[in-house]
């Protein structure tokens, strides 16, 4: 994980005012209240896994606070859970409280006022997960904020030794595993949330279409590959050709026929456009390794040929 910063580095009576101006001015937006300042320690190192930041943080005791002042600078909006490895944080939104420590985690929202209070010297995980993202995987988007999770068995306990992976291991893996595996956590997190609330078949089917999106997501960004196969689909999220079949059942056609429908929608785009390159050219840029099949499969979509789409288009 990358070093964001580190009291350790610095003269005992500096540490508290520099952690107080570098990181709460500066990295999270926030007010804190050290219990005792002239003792402070403190470190924040973080990794990132396609859109979810993972950050490992050590705290002195303290109070945090975020109020509107602070929201109003946030750029992006977001929910963090809280995954606690050692001592006690208690956290307040809505009205709520709720005691986090290494066998209970807890959500709440980044875009709404919330304290925390650590009880004693704290050492935890913070997930930033993205709003619309995260939201996705829920049924009618509505996330459980200001929750609590089970971190001390099932799917909370793997989601939390998850996350102790990938802050071990994360650096080792190249951008596109990490924000697969980034996909894969909020995943694991949503059905865990929605579990815990009793609503098993609602999880099971808001993390079943979460993974289906994630696959797709996958896919799209590497639509045009020609050597794309099912068997690197499946192996790149990490499940079997069987569940990725499963998974596309949802789209009324196979994992095949959407990538296959993808591609030609790519190509009339580039088609209609009129960019000037020629119809084999186009087909090639979109995956297709024959031009034939390629007329033959837009003829199939649109009901027309490729030609006739350029013929207009100019």
């Amino acid at each position: 994980m990358d070093l964001v910063f580190d009291t350790q580095t610095l003269p005992q009576a500096q540490r508290y005012a520099a952690w107080r101006d570098a990181i709460c001015d500066v990295y999270v937006h926030v007010d804190v209240k050290a219990t005792r300042p002239e003792d402070y320690r403190g470190f924040i190192r973080e990794a990132k896994f396609g859109e979810v930041v993972l950050t490992d943080i050590l705290l002195s005791e303290q109070r945090i606070r975020r109020n509107n002042r602070h929201i109003s600078q946030l750029d992006k909006e977001c929910y963090y859970i809280q995954l606690v490895h050692r001592g006690n944080i208690s956290v307040v939104q809505r009205g709520e409280t709720h005691r986090s420590n290494a066998a209970r985690g807890a959500i709440f929202s980044a875009a709404e006022q919330y304290e925390l209070y650590g009880h004693g010297e704290v050492r935890s995980f913070y997930l930033e997960l993205p709003r619309d993202e995260f939201a996705q995987r829920f049924p009618r988007e509505r996330i459980p904020v200001s929750a609590s999770l089970n971190t001390a068995q099932g799917l909370g306990r793997i989601a939390t030794e998850f996350c102790a992976s990938l802050a071990a291991e994360g650096t080792n893996l190249d951008d596109g595993m990490r924000a697969g595996l980034g996909s894969q956590l909020m995943d694991m997190l949503a059905f865990t949330l929605l579990a815990s609330e009793g609503d098993m078949p609602a999880a099971e089917g808001a993390v079943k279409k979460a993974r289906l999106l994630s696959v797709q997501q996958w896919i799209e960004a590497r639509i045009t590959d020609p050597h794309l196969t099912l068997e690197r689909i499946a192996g790149a999220n990490g499940m079997s050709l069987r569940y990725l079949h499963v998974l596309f059942e949802a789209c009324d056609m196979s994992v095949s026929e959407w990538i296959w429908n993808r591609r030609v929608q790519l190509a009339y785009d580039m088609l209609a456009r009129g960019d000037g390159r020629s119809i084999t050219a186009i087909a090639f840029d979109c995956g297709f390794s024959s031009s034939a099949h390629f007329s033959t499969m837009f003829r199939r979509k649109y009901g027309v040929s490729p030609r006739e789409v350029v013929r207009l288009a100019r």
